[in-house]
Protein backbone atom coordinates (compact mmCIF):
# COMPACT_ATOMS: atom_id res chain seq x y z
CA UNK A 1 0.00 0.00 0.00
CA UNK A 2 1.51 3.41 -0.93
CA UNK A 3 0.94 6.74 0.57
CA UNK A 4 -0.39 9.95 -0.87
CA UNK A 5 1.86 12.85 -0.86
CA UNK A 6 0.68 14.18 2.15
CA UNK A 7 1.39 11.46 3.98
CA UNK A 8 -1.87 9.80 3.72
CA UNK A 9 -2.23 5.67 3.04
CA UNK A 10 -3.58 5.18 -0.53
CA UNK A 11 -5.40 2.21 -1.42
CA UNK A 12 -6.16 2.74 -5.63
CA UNK A 13 -9.74 2.81 -4.57
CA UNK A 14 -11.83 5.90 -5.65
CA UNK A 15 -12.13 8.75 -2.98
CA UNK A 16 -15.94 9.45 -2.75
CA UNK A 17 -16.84 12.92 -3.71
CA UNK A 18 -18.95 14.76 -1.28
CA UNK A 19 -22.09 16.27 -3.10
CA UNK A 20 -25.19 17.62 -2.00
CA UNK A 21 -28.93 15.83 -2.87
CA UNK A 22 -28.96 17.90 -5.66
CA UNK A 23 -25.68 16.61 -7.08
CA UNK A 24 -23.44 19.66 -7.19
CA UNK A 25 -20.46 19.84 -4.60
CA UNK A 26 -21.88 23.63 -3.65
CA UNK A 27 -25.39 24.51 -2.15
CA UNK A 28 -27.79 26.29 -3.55
CA UNK A 29 -28.66 25.13 -7.36
CA UNK A 30 -31.93 23.59 -6.38
CA UNK A 31 -33.25 26.92 -5.03
CA UNK A 32 -35.84 28.02 -7.46
CA UNK A 33 -37.58 31.57 -7.93
CA UNK A 34 -40.76 32.09 -6.12
CA UNK A 35 -42.94 32.98 -8.68
CA UNK A 36 -46.42 33.29 -6.49
CA UNK A 37 -44.99 36.65 -4.79
CA UNK A 38 -45.48 40.24 -5.56
CA UNK A 39 -43.03 42.23 -7.68
CA UNK A 40 -40.21 43.69 -5.32
CA UNK A 41 -39.82 47.06 -4.60
CA UNK A 42 -37.04 49.21 -3.11
CA UNK A 43 -37.56 49.53 0.62
CA UNK A 44 -38.70 52.84 1.81
CA UNK A 45 -35.74 54.60 3.96
CA UNK A 46 -38.63 56.26 6.01
CA UNK A 47 -39.68 52.58 7.23
CA UNK A 48 -36.54 50.68 6.71
CA UNK A 49 -33.84 50.71 10.02
CA UNK A 50 -30.64 50.45 9.00
CA UNK A 51 -27.93 49.81 11.93
CA UNK A 52 -25.73 52.96 11.06
CA UNK A 53 -22.34 50.95 10.71
CA UNK A 54 -23.54 48.64 8.17
CA UNK A 55 -25.35 51.82 6.44
CA UNK A 56 -21.56 53.34 6.59
CA UNK A 57 -19.79 50.64 5.17
CA UNK A 58 -22.46 50.16 2.48
CA UNK A 59 -22.08 53.75 1.42
CA UNK A 60 -18.33 53.54 1.63
CA UNK A 61 -18.24 50.70 -0.88
CA UNK A 62 -21.04 52.53 -3.30
CA UNK A 63 -18.61 55.52 -3.39
CA UNK A 64 -15.74 53.48 -5.02
CA UNK A 65 -17.56 52.94 -8.54
CA UNK A 66 -19.24 54.92 -10.64
CA UNK A 67 -22.08 52.47 -10.94
CA UNK A 68 -23.81 51.23 -7.27
CA UNK A 69 -24.47 47.71 -9.12
CA UNK A 70 -20.76 47.01 -8.29
CA UNK A 71 -20.72 47.62 -5.07
CA UNK A 72 -23.46 44.58 -4.11
CA UNK A 73 -20.68 41.85 -3.59
CA UNK A 74 -18.70 43.98 -0.65
CA UNK A 75 -22.36 45.23 1.02
CA UNK A 76 -23.75 41.81 1.46
CA UNK A 77 -20.72 40.90 2.66
CA UNK A 78 -20.97 43.87 5.14
CA UNK A 79 -24.61 42.84 6.25
CA UNK A 80 -23.98 39.10 6.99
CA UNK A 81 -20.89 40.01 9.39
CA UNK A 82 -23.81 42.27 11.09
CA UNK A 83 -26.54 39.55 10.79
CA UNK A 84 -24.83 36.31 10.52
CA UNK A 85 -26.15 35.68 7.74
CA UNK A 86 -28.15 36.99 4.71
CA UNK A 87 -31.29 37.13 6.01
CA UNK A 88 -34.37 38.99 4.53
CA UNK A 89 -34.13 41.71 6.81
CA UNK A 90 -30.34 41.99 6.01
CA UNK A 91 -31.02 41.95 2.07
CA UNK A 92 -33.56 44.42 2.64
CA UNK A 93 -31.13 46.86 4.21
CA UNK A 94 -28.24 46.60 1.81
CA UNK A 95 -31.22 47.34 -0.87
CA UNK A 96 -32.91 50.51 1.34
CA UNK A 97 -28.91 52.30 1.48
CA UNK A 98 -28.11 50.91 -2.48
CA UNK A 99 -31.77 51.66 -3.92
CA UNK A 100 -31.94 48.47 -5.43
CA UNK A 101 -34.88 45.60 -5.04
CA UNK A 102 -34.47 43.16 -2.74
CA UNK A 103 -34.75 40.86 -5.70
CA UNK A 104 -31.69 41.96 -7.51
CA UNK A 105 -29.40 41.58 -4.17
CA UNK A 106 -31.07 37.87 -3.23
CA UNK A 107 -29.90 36.89 -6.92
CA UNK A 108 -26.36 37.83 -6.35
CA UNK A 109 -26.55 36.43 -2.75
CA UNK A 110 -27.87 33.00 -3.89
CA UNK A 111 -25.34 32.73 -6.77
CA UNK A 112 -22.23 32.89 -4.51
CA UNK A 113 -21.71 30.37 -2.29
CA UNK A 114 -20.31 32.38 0.51
CA UNK A 115 -23.17 34.90 1.40
CA UNK A 116 -25.48 32.43 4.05
CA UNK A 117 -28.94 32.46 2.53
CA UNK A 118 -30.03 30.12 5.80
CA UNK A 119 -29.17 31.04 9.18
CA UNK A 120 -25.78 29.30 10.22
CA UNK A 121 -23.79 28.59 13.05
CA UNK A 122 -21.21 31.72 14.24
CA UNK A 123 -17.48 29.77 12.82
CA UNK A 124 -17.37 28.97 9.21
CA UNK A 125 -14.90 26.02 8.90
CA UNK A 126 -14.46 25.38 5.11
CA UNK A 127 -12.09 22.66 4.29
CA UNK A 128 -10.64 22.74 0.83
CA UNK A 129 -11.21 19.37 -1.37
CA UNK A 130 -9.74 20.46 -4.62
CA UNK A 131 -7.14 18.53 -6.59
CA UNK A 132 -4.19 19.49 -4.37
CA UNK A 133 -5.60 18.93 -0.33
CA UNK A 134 -7.60 15.63 -2.00
CA UNK A 135 -4.87 13.98 -3.04
CA UNK A 136 -3.19 14.97 0.09
CA UNK A 137 -5.79 13.22 2.84
CA UNK A 138 -8.49 16.16 2.80
CA UNK A 139 -11.18 14.40 2.53
CA UNK A 140 -10.70 12.75 5.45
CA UNK A 141 -9.41 15.81 7.03
CA UNK A 142 -13.37 17.13 6.63
CA UNK A 143 -14.75 13.90 7.60
CA UNK A 144 -13.18 13.70 10.74
CA UNK A 145 -13.65 17.28 11.50
CA UNK A 146 -17.34 17.03 10.55
CA UNK A 147 -17.20 14.20 13.43
CA UNK A 148 -15.59 15.66 15.62
CA UNK A 149 -17.73 19.30 15.29
CA UNK A 150 -21.13 16.73 15.52
CA UNK A 151 -24.59 18.95 16.27
CA UNK A 152 -23.08 21.89 17.55
CA UNK A 153 -24.91 24.49 16.22
CA UNK A 154 -22.19 27.08 16.78
CA UNK A 155 -19.68 25.33 14.55
CA UNK A 156 -20.47 25.21 10.61
CA UNK A 157 -18.23 22.49 8.50
CA UNK A 158 -18.32 22.23 5.00
CA UNK A 159 -16.12 21.39 2.03
CA UNK A 160 -15.41 23.74 -0.09
CA UNK A 161 -14.18 23.44 -3.54
CA UNK A 162 -10.80 25.61 -3.57
CA UNK A 163 -9.50 27.83 -1.07
CA UNK A 164 -6.04 28.96 -3.24
CA UNK A 165 -3.47 28.05 -0.65
CA UNK A 166 -2.01 24.55 -2.74
CA UNK A 167 1.03 25.04 -0.45
CA UNK A 168 -1.01 24.43 2.79
CA UNK A 169 -2.47 21.39 1.66
CA UNK A 170 -4.49 20.04 3.13
CA UNK A 171 -6.00 23.04 4.66
CA UNK A 172 -8.69 24.95 5.42
CA UNK A 173 -10.26 28.34 6.58
CA UNK A 174 -11.60 28.93 9.62
CA UNK A 175 -13.13 32.28 10.11
CA UNK A 176 -11.41 33.82 7.35
CA UNK A 177 -8.31 32.61 9.09
CA UNK A 178 -6.34 29.96 6.82
CA UNK A 179 -4.64 27.03 8.60
CA UNK A 180 -2.22 24.34 7.30
CA UNK A 181 -1.32 21.69 6.46
CA UNK A 182 -3.34 19.73 8.53
CA UNK A 183 -3.13 16.59 10.13
CA UNK A 184 -5.86 14.37 12.15
CA UNK A 185 -3.68 15.11 15.31
CA UNK A 186 -4.35 19.03 14.86
CA UNK A 187 -7.93 18.86 14.66
CA UNK A 188 -8.94 18.46 18.37
CA UNK A 189 -7.34 21.48 19.06
CA UNK A 190 -8.36 23.54 16.02
CA UNK A 191 -12.26 23.02 17.49
CA UNK A 192 -11.04 23.60 20.67
CA UNK A 193 -9.20 26.93 19.65
CA UNK A 194 -12.64 27.72 17.78
CA UNK A 195 -14.68 27.35 20.59
CA UNK A 196 -12.76 29.08 23.44
CA UNK A 197 -12.17 32.40 21.16
CA UNK A 198 -8.30 31.44 20.96
CA UNK A 199 -6.21 31.90 17.76
CA UNK A 200 -6.57 28.98 15.71
CA UNK A 201 -3.24 26.83 15.59
CA UNK A 202 -1.47 29.84 15.37
CA UNK A 203 2.09 27.87 14.34
CA UNK A 204 -0.22 26.45 11.03
CA UNK A 205 -1.46 29.88 10.20
CA UNK A 206 -0.86 31.07 6.45
CA UNK A 207 -0.31 35.19 7.83
CA UNK A 208 2.44 33.84 9.97
CA UNK A 209 4.59 31.94 7.95
CA UNK A 210 7.53 33.77 6.94
CA UNK A 211 8.00 34.43 3.44
CA UNK A 212 10.87 36.34 1.91
CA UNK A 213 9.84 39.84 2.50
CA UNK A 214 11.07 40.27 5.84
CA UNK A 215 8.29 42.94 6.44
CA UNK A 216 5.40 41.01 5.61
CA UNK A 217 2.37 41.38 7.94
CA UNK A 218 5.13 42.75 10.59
CA UNK A 219 2.43 45.01 12.29
CA UNK A 220 0.12 42.12 12.79
CA UNK A 221 2.46 39.62 13.27
CA UNK A 222 5.54 41.29 15.14
CA UNK A 223 8.48 39.01 14.60
CA UNK A 224 11.02 38.62 17.60
CA UNK A 225 14.08 38.17 14.86
CA UNK A 226 15.72 39.97 13.28
CA UNK A 227 15.12 41.68 9.61
CA UNK A 228 18.63 40.36 7.76
CA UNK A 229 18.34 36.62 7.63
CA UNK A 230 14.13 36.53 8.37
CA UNK A 231 13.35 33.08 6.38
CA UNK A 232 16.48 32.41 5.39
CA UNK A 233 19.91 31.64 7.53
CA UNK A 234 23.02 35.08 7.75
CA UNK A 235 25.27 34.91 4.89
CA UNK A 236 28.57 34.94 6.53
CA UNK A 237 29.36 38.44 7.45
CA UNK A 238 25.54 40.07 7.47
CA UNK A 239 24.72 41.36 10.92
CA UNK A 240 20.84 41.46 12.22
CA UNK A 241 19.98 45.24 11.40
CA UNK A 242 16.80 45.84 13.49
CA UNK A 243 13.67 43.85 14.89
CA UNK A 244 10.19 44.54 14.34
CA UNK A 245 6.93 45.41 16.58
CA UNK A 246 6.20 48.41 18.64
CA UNK A 247 9.25 50.77 19.37
CA UNK A 248 11.47 48.88 16.85
CA UNK A 249 13.76 51.32 15.60
CA UNK A 250 13.50 51.75 11.74
CA UNK A 251 15.76 49.69 9.64
CA UNK A 252 17.50 50.84 6.56
CA UNK A 253 15.65 49.00 3.75
CA UNK A 254 19.08 48.28 1.79
CA UNK A 255 20.96 47.48 4.90
CA UNK A 256 18.68 44.65 5.58
CA UNK A 257 20.00 42.67 2.73
CA UNK A 258 23.41 44.06 2.60
CA UNK A 259 26.32 42.31 3.64
CA UNK A 260 28.83 43.97 5.46
CA UNK A 261 32.54 42.43 5.30
CA UNK A 262 34.49 41.97 8.30
CA UNK A 263 36.62 44.18 10.21
CA UNK A 264 39.85 44.76 7.91
CA UNK A 265 38.74 43.40 4.71
CA UNK A 266 37.66 45.67 1.69
CA UNK A 267 33.93 46.77 0.98
CA UNK A 268 32.31 46.65 -2.58
CA UNK A 269 33.54 50.37 -2.50
CA UNK A 270 36.98 49.72 -2.49
CA UNK A 271 37.50 47.32 -5.03
CA UNK A 272 38.24 48.06 -8.26
CA UNK A 273 35.46 47.97 -10.62
CA UNK A 274 36.92 46.01 -13.32
CA UNK A 275 37.85 43.07 -10.65
CA UNK A 276 34.24 42.59 -9.26
CA UNK A 277 32.14 39.16 -9.86
CA UNK A 278 28.95 40.94 -11.51
CA UNK A 279 27.34 42.98 -13.73
CA UNK A 280 24.19 44.34 -11.04
CA UNK A 281 23.78 48.09 -10.38
CA UNK A 282 24.20 48.75 -7.08
CA UNK A 283 21.84 52.26 -6.51
CA UNK A 284 24.15 53.46 -3.52
CA UNK A 285 27.25 53.93 -5.39
CA UNK A 286 28.48 56.08 -7.75
CA UNK A 287 28.88 55.38 -11.68
CA UNK A 288 32.35 55.22 -11.25
CA UNK A 289 31.98 52.47 -8.55
CA UNK A 290 29.62 50.54 -10.23
CA UNK A 291 30.40 46.55 -11.16
CA UNK A 292 31.16 45.14 -13.80
CA UNK A 293 31.03 41.51 -14.73
CA UNK A 294 34.43 39.55 -14.98
CA UNK A 295 35.54 38.46 -18.56
CA UNK A 296 33.10 39.87 -20.64
CA UNK A 297 33.67 41.60 -23.71
CA UNK A 298 36.08 44.66 -24.05
CA UNK A 299 34.36 47.69 -23.67
CA UNK A 300 34.05 50.05 -26.44
CA UNK A 301 35.87 53.71 -26.50
CA UNK A 302 33.77 56.21 -24.21
CA UNK A 303 32.11 53.56 -22.39
CA UNK A 304 34.66 52.14 -20.33
CA UNK A 305 34.80 53.31 -16.34
CA UNK A 306 38.31 53.98 -16.34
CA UNK A 307 38.12 56.20 -19.93
CA UNK A 308 37.45 60.17 -20.06
CA UNK A 309 34.67 60.39 -22.41
CA UNK A 310 34.68 63.27 -24.67
CA UNK A 311 33.97 66.69 -23.89
CA UNK A 312 36.01 66.79 -20.89
CA UNK A 313 34.14 65.47 -18.57
CA UNK A 314 35.74 62.46 -16.13
CA UNK A 315 32.43 61.24 -15.88
CA UNK A 316 32.04 57.41 -16.91
CA UNK A 317 29.57 55.89 -19.03
CA UNK A 318 27.92 53.00 -18.16
CA UNK A 319 26.64 51.83 -21.54
CA UNK A 320 27.21 53.55 -25.01
CA UNK A 321 25.31 56.45 -26.37
CA UNK A 322 25.05 58.20 -29.97
CA UNK A 323 25.51 61.63 -30.60
CA UNK A 324 21.47 62.08 -29.60
CA UNK A 325 21.87 60.61 -26.48
CA UNK A 326 19.57 57.61 -27.19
Amino acid sequence: MSSAPGGWPYTGEPIEVHRFAHGSRVPGWDSSVDLEKDPATIPDPATTEVPERVRAEIEAHMAKYPDRHSAALPALAAAQRHHGWCSPEAIEQVACVMRLTPGYLTAVATFYDMFETEPVGRHALYVCTNISCSLCGADEIFAELSELAGEDPDVRVRAFECLGACDLAPMASVDGVYVGPLRSEDLPGLLDDVRSGRPVLPEKQLATRLVADPHANSEDFPRPGPVAGVGVPLLPGMEPVATHGPGAPEADPGAALAPRPPAGEPGIADVPPHTRPTDDLDPRLPPSDQPRRVGGPEPLPGTDPQTPRSGGSDAPRAFPQSEEGH
